[in-house]
Protein backbone atom coordinates (compact mmCIF):
# COMPACT_ATOMS: atom_id res chain seq x y z
CA UNK A 1 0.00 0.00 0.00
CA UNK A 2 2.87 2.27 0.37
CA UNK A 3 3.10 2.72 -3.36
CA UNK A 4 -0.49 3.79 -3.48
CA UNK A 5 -0.16 6.34 -0.40
CA UNK A 6 2.97 8.06 -2.66
CA UNK A 7 0.98 8.31 -5.53
CA UNK A 8 -1.94 10.11 -3.90
CA UNK A 9 0.72 12.32 -1.87
CA UNK A 10 1.97 12.95 -5.16
CA UNK A 11 -1.31 13.68 -7.04
CA UNK A 12 -2.35 16.19 -4.08
CA UNK A 13 0.80 17.53 -3.72
CA UNK A 14 1.42 18.73 -7.51
CA UNK A 15 -2.47 19.33 -8.17
CA UNK A 16 -3.52 21.59 -4.62
CA UNK A 17 -0.42 22.71 -3.07
CA UNK A 18 0.98 25.99 -5.05
CA UNK A 19 3.87 25.96 -2.41
CA UNK A 20 6.05 22.94 -2.09
CA UNK A 21 7.50 23.65 0.64
CA UNK A 22 3.97 22.65 2.44
CA UNK A 23 3.78 19.42 4.29
CA UNK A 24 1.18 17.01 5.39
CA UNK A 25 0.86 13.59 7.68
CA UNK A 26 -0.84 10.52 6.11
CA UNK A 27 -3.77 10.77 8.29
CA UNK A 28 -4.36 14.65 7.89
CA UNK A 29 -7.84 15.65 6.60
CA UNK A 30 -8.29 16.77 3.13
CA UNK A 31 -11.03 19.06 4.31
CA UNK A 32 -10.61 20.61 7.75
CA UNK A 33 -7.04 21.35 6.63
CA UNK A 34 -8.15 23.30 3.50
CA UNK A 35 -6.26 21.00 1.16
CA UNK A 36 -8.65 19.99 -1.09
CA UNK A 37 -11.97 21.39 -1.49
CA UNK A 38 -15.18 19.73 -3.24
CA UNK A 39 -14.46 19.92 -6.47
CA UNK A 40 -10.75 18.84 -5.79
CA UNK A 41 -12.17 15.33 -4.15
CA UNK A 42 -14.28 14.73 -7.29
CA UNK A 43 -10.48 15.06 -9.28
CA UNK A 44 -8.65 12.96 -6.79
CA UNK A 45 -11.45 10.24 -7.41
CA UNK A 46 -11.22 10.49 -11.01
CA UNK A 47 -7.24 10.56 -10.82
CA UNK A 48 -7.75 7.00 -8.76
CA UNK A 49 -10.41 5.78 -11.34
CA UNK A 50 -7.88 6.18 -14.37
CA UNK A 51 -4.49 5.25 -11.96
CA UNK A 52 -5.60 1.87 -10.57
CA UNK A 53 -8.57 1.00 -13.45
CA UNK A 54 -11.51 0.80 -10.37
CA UNK A 55 -14.75 2.50 -10.49
CA UNK A 56 -16.01 3.96 -7.74
CA UNK A 57 -19.55 3.39 -7.13
CA UNK A 58 -21.53 6.25 -5.80
CA UNK A 59 -22.12 5.03 -2.43
CA UNK A 60 -18.24 4.44 -2.01
CA UNK A 61 -18.48 8.68 -2.53
CA UNK A 62 -18.14 9.17 1.36
CA UNK A 63 -15.61 11.35 3.42
CA UNK A 64 -14.61 8.15 4.82
CA UNK A 65 -13.00 7.04 1.75
CA UNK A 66 -11.57 10.49 0.35
CA UNK A 67 -10.74 12.82 3.25
CA UNK A 68 -6.77 11.72 3.58
CA UNK A 69 -3.97 9.92 1.86
CA UNK A 70 -4.29 6.97 4.23
CA UNK A 71 -8.21 6.97 3.62
CA UNK A 72 -7.66 7.06 -0.15
CA UNK A 73 -4.74 4.15 0.11
CA UNK A 74 -6.62 1.99 2.08
CA UNK A 75 -9.85 2.90 0.05
CA UNK A 76 -7.87 1.61 -3.35
CA UNK A 77 -6.14 -1.08 -1.53
CA UNK A 78 -9.65 -2.98 -0.55
CA UNK A 79 -11.31 -2.09 -4.16
CA UNK A 80 -8.11 -3.68 -5.77
CA UNK A 81 -8.41 -6.66 -3.52
CA UNK A 82 -12.17 -6.80 -4.39
CA UNK A 83 -10.83 -6.85 -8.09
CA UNK A 84 -8.43 -9.66 -8.44
CA UNK A 85 -10.47 -11.93 -5.80
CA UNK A 86 -13.30 -11.55 -8.26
Amino acid sequence: MQQIEQDVRQFVTDDFLFDSTSHFADDDSFIENGLIDSMGILRLITFVEKKYSIRVQEEELVTENWDSVQRVASFVHKKLGATQAA
